[in-house]
């Protein structure tokens, strides 16, 4: 669990980023898990959009992707969503 002094350092460094996760009519997909998986072990910090022609809003996408993938949803913000997942090699300190 993180706190909300690290979730506001997390929400900073996550509004300059450019979404790397695209989430559109076919939804979470296996391949869609993998990728924020391979994404959140790189980096840690990983920020995605919900398409406008997705069944999902973007809190059920954050909510989800952060059960299935062991991480913390940051912030949703209209159709964009920050997850954080700390890996063995720090590359964020809080």
């Amino acid at each position: 669990m993180i706190t909300s002094k690290q979730r506001a350092k997390l929400r900073g460094m996550a509004q300059t980023m450019e979404p790397i996760l695209h989430i559109g009519k076919d939804g979470i997909t296996d391949n869609l898990m993998k990728q924020a998986d391979d994404a959140l072990t790189a980096r840690e910090l990983l920020k995605g959009t919900v398409l406008k022609n997705s069944r999902f809003t973007a809190r059920e996408a954050c909510d989800e992707l952060a059960g299935a993938l062991d991480a913390e949803g940051v912030s949703v913000l209209g159709r964009k969503f920050v997850l954080y997942r700390a890996s063995e090699n720090k590359k964020i300190e809080l």
